[in-house]
């Protein structure tokens, strides 16, 4: 299979019935302030090159991000936080990122998600997590380049060792999920960050510094 081949695959995928009533539903029902556009309402594919050596991953698109735009981490307040740091970085050409076609670039970088529908309240079950991973681990397996993996949250973190272990890559003592924390795993490296999420980063449990903190490091872990 190909990444191409893969992408497609997601995009059409409809095995959780639950997200899909709920992705579709929110694509009809849309928000006020976005009356006038057309919302994506399917599961988002990853974005970036093929031959990224950095992957990020998060929890879920948003409801009235990635679910409305169709790019994973696009015009919700997370993706604003989250694109900024990768430009400041160096692993993206701008620091906005606000629908597809705006020119937004990754530089050996790539985004992507556990869970490739918006689910409900933000929490998939674990069944509509577990056959979403599925894809992660396919993917993984075509990434050929990806050194290391930074996990967004606690959530990720868990999926992508979850991944990994059915990759027939371990760790021993499962690493403990803390920001900043590292783990290397098999041929990767993972590197843990609190969640962009405006939960995290209205309270100052996440700040700008300590997110350039982590792409800083995953930075040097590709050079």
């Amino acid at each position: 299979m190909s990444l191409k081949t893969l992408e497609n695959t997601v995009v059409a995928c409809r095995l959780c019935p639950r997200l899909v009533a709920w992705r579709e539903q929110l694509a009809h029902d849309k928000r006020k302030a976005f009356q006038d556009e057309e919302y994506w309402g399917k599961p988002v594919p990853s974005f970036g090159p093929d031959d990224a050596r950095l992957l990020v991953c998060g929890l879920a698109p948003a409801a009235h991000g990635g679910n409305r735009t169709g790019r994973v981490f696009t015009g919700d307040r997370s993706g604003d936080w989250l694109y900024a740091a990768l430009f400041r970085a160096g692993f993206a050409n701008q620091p906005q990122s606000t629908h597809r076609g705006d020119g937004l670039e990754l530089r050996d970088c790539r985004i992507t998600a556990c869970v490739r529908c918006a689910p409900p309240d933000n929490k998939p079950t674990p069944t509509e997590r577990d056959t979403c991973l599925n894809y992660l681990t396919e993917e993984l397996r075509l990434l050929k380049q990806v050194k290391v993996i930074v996990c967004l949250g606690g959530f990720a973190w868990d999926g992508v060792l979850k991944v990994l272990r059915e990759l027939g890559h371990r760790a021993g003592r499962k690493p403990r999920f803390g920001h900043a924390a590292e783990a290397k795993v098999g041929p990767y490296v993972l590197v843990a960050s609190y969640h962009p999420s405006q939960q995290n980063t209205f309270t100052g449990r996440l700040t700008e510094a300590m997110l350039d903190q982590v792409f800083g490091r995953a930075g040097e872990l590709v050079s």
